[in-house]
């Protein structure tokens, strides 16, 4: 048995290790460490919001083995929903397909519009005030977070231009971001004062894993590298390194941000949305805060462009299997981006960010992207009991072990989670049903190996 892309399908492979691994940094270092660091160490885990940070980190790398093994095997931009596809069914694989799309665009929005917050607070230092009407959604009493929505429709732009051209702007943006993250720890460290440690375990152990539940949402972005199959050189190898790599030092920096930044401040005062920048204005260094909360702006834009690109990814697979209108899969003959799917996951993502109350929207991401890694996990061991032969140039060690347990780490995540954000979840996959059975079913065949490769 090959497992290779049908004919056709091939386009220049322009992403190399370094590229994959920025990609992959981009989206992971984010909002997590910008925002939810000093929020979750206020509310749920106090100085233990480490533990919390490595528990979540644990669950990422078990599942970035199992992505490993699916993305080098079987190299397709469709990420879960390809893999279900060939293992599972094409029922399975729409769910999956569909609840991946529903994490990229409600994931893009709420960076987007935590990202207002920012760009507010950098202008205002300047003595530049926006009209407040256009920095809040109408569920907060305003018109349009309109910096939300430009935000976005320039990602979206910069994405059509082609992988090529816009991976160099993002591997820009992400170098801005893990600058002012070294500059934040550089200039704190010497403010450390470890009374601030003590208690440690404020809120018991059950604090870690309520804070783990709530950090998760860090680290959803490598999910992002398994879209980019199709892009990358030497899959076999690239892809593998790329999660593990980026993996280790997106949590060895959140590790460093959450000692400091709860060794500077006490985690009672953290509860803020600008963290770092009210770190570093506390102990007087308010240029550097403005350093900080300038490369903030720039950074949660690749978080931004990460996600839309990963999002777009999977509309494509999805039609061009016929799931969805293939339509959406039509590349730009030039750049070879899908252009039709990138405006429609950033038109999506902008209408959400600018329009809509993203507090319950959000929890999908997290909901969303702990099924689908369960199911990920699954897959791994339903494969190789279907298709023994095929070529896997990656393979998770201890055979049937670390599947199981990253599927017992995602349950027990999710155990935790509110009821909302599953009533949230299922209202998506009720509307995800009704194109399902309404297209996807009459167009969509299941996956033969003989026919489709």
């Amino acid at each position: 048995m090959q497992n290779q892309l049908p004919k056709g399908k091939e386009h220049e492979k322009t992403l190399g290790l370094f590229d994959l691994s920025i990609l992959g940094i981009g989206a992971i270092i984010g909002t997590g460490i910008l925002v939810l660091t000093g929020i979750v160490a206020a509310e749920d885990s106090g100085p233990a919001i480490v533990f919390s940070f490595l528990i979540a980190a644990l669950a990422s790398g078990l599942i970035g083995l199992c992505y490993s093994e699916l993305t080098t095997s079987l190299p397709n931009s469709g990420s879960a929903f390809f893999y279900a596809w060939v293992s599972i069914g094409k029922f399975v694989a729409f769910l999956a397909g569909w609840t991946l799309i529903g994490v990229y665009v409600t994931t893009t929005a709420t960076v987007a519009n935590g990202w207002t917050g920012y760009v507010q607070s950098f202008l205002e230092v300047l003595g530049l005030n926006l009209p407040h009407k256009l920095l809040i959604t109408p569920a907060a009493g305003g018109y349009i977070n309109l910096p939300a929505v430009l935000m976005i429709f320039l990602m979206t732009i910069i994405l059509t231009r082609g992988t090529s051209e816009s991976k160099l702007i993002n591997n820009f943006l992400v170098g801005v971001k893990i600058f002012i993250i070294l500059l934040f720890i550089i200039v704190s460290i010497p403010h450390v004062n470890p009374s601030n440690w003590h208690p440690f375990l404020p809120y018991g152990y059950k604090g870690i894993f309520t804070g783990a539940s709530a950090v998760f949402f860090s680290f959803l972005g490598f999910d992002a590298l398994a879209t980019s199959a199709e892009d990358a050189k030497d899959v076999d190898k690239n892809i593998p390194r790329a999660i593990i790599l980026c993996l280790v030092i997106s949590t060895s920096l959140y590790i460093l941000v959450s000692l400091v930044m709860t060794g500077v401040v006490s985690y009672t005062k953290l509860n803020v949305s600008e963290a770092m920048s009210y770190v570093l204005i506390i102990k007087g260094h308010s240029f550097v805060a403005e350093i900080v909360s300038m490369g903030a702006v720039l950074g949660i834009m690749a978080v931004v462009f990460a996600f839309i690109y990963a999002g777009s990814n999977i509309l494509k697979s999805m039609s061009r299997s016929a799931f969805l209108p293939q339509g959406l899969a039509k590349v730009n003959s030039k750049t070879q981006s899908p252009n039709r799917a990138i405006w429609l996951v950033g038109i999506f993502s902008a209408v959400l960010a600018g329009e809509f109350d993203l507090h319950y929207l959000a929890l999908i991401a997290n909901i969303g992207s702990l099924m689908v890694f369960a199911l990920i996990s699954l897959i791994v061991i339903i494969l190789r009991l279907r298709y023994p032969e095929l070529k896997r140039p990656f393979k998770v060690p201890f055979g049937k072990t670390l599947p199981v347990l990253s599927i017992i780490i995602c349950i027990v995540l999710l155990v935790s989670i509110s009821l909302t954000a599953w009533l949230t979840y299922l209202a998506w996959i009720i509307l995800g049903l009704v194109v399902y059975f309404c297209y996807s079913l009459r167009h969509a065949d299941e996956f033969n190996f003989t026919k489709d490769n």
